[in-house]
């Protein structure tokens, strides 16, 4: 199983979304889970820092004859059952790699989570993604540049913070896409992240929500 989850804007909760449902798989797929950085934020929120310098970006500006193994090769655990690719150099979203990537990661016998960051993921990462999920807090700025990038997202999870006049109705006639979690802005799911406990300690409320979702 491959997900791919990113946002529109920074700030929006991409990272703290996919850390959980790596978490999540960690527990629960019979094979682990890979949780890998585009982003650059996912070690932090997971509460670890990368052995080494080397990751993601520096595979894909690697020739061709570094195939998709030595990918896998570059992870490295986290807890039980989860393994995280760093983000390393700033990834090439233009590389033509990400195809080789895109393959490898797919065909990888753990449940896959990648947290892409800002902006759409690469084409060939989200054409063979079984899941792109847009997420993103329900403002006016957000939801008018998800109009515009939705296109290959198969289903949105919404932060959602109190007092928002916009609600998962205007989210789905906006995007055209269903609402397949809503995450509650919680003080217990900030402090787990701050205190790097994510990996360890995940706060029920983050558990719940994104529970359809896994």
């Amino acid at each position: 199983m491959l997900i791919v989850c990113w946002s529109v804007k920074g700030g929006s909760g991409t990272t703290v979304v996919a850390a959980a449902l790596s978490v999540h798989f960690a527990e629960s797929h019979r094979d682990g889970a890979l949780a890998v950085d585009v982003g650059g934020d996912l070690a932090a929120a997971l509460g670890v820092a990368p052995p080494g310098e080397t990751g993601l970006g520096d595979w894909l500006a690697a020739d061709e004859s570094v195939g998709g193994l030595a990918l896998a090769r570059l992870a490295f655990s986290v807890t039980a059952g989860l393994d995280l690719l760093a983000r390393g150099r700033d990834p090439d979203p233009m590389s033509p790699r990400w195809a080789v990537a895109a393959e490898a990661l797919a065909d990888d016998p753990r449940a896959v989570v990648v947290d892409a960051g800002t902006g759409n993921p690469p084409a060939t990462l989200a054409a063979v993604a079984d899941h792109s999920l847009l997420v993103l807090r329900p403002c006016y700025l957000a939801l008018r540049r998800a109009t515009e990038l939705t296109g290959r997202a198969t289903g949105v999870v919404v932060v959602d913070e109190p007092g928002r006049v916009l609600r998962r109705r205007d989210v789905e006639d906006v995007t055209g896409l269903p609402v397949v979690a809503e995450v509650p802005v919680d003080p217990a799911i900030a402090r787990a992240v701050d205190a790097g406990l994510l990996a360890c300690r995940m706060p029920s409320t983050l558990g719940r929500a994104l529970r359809a979702v896994a």
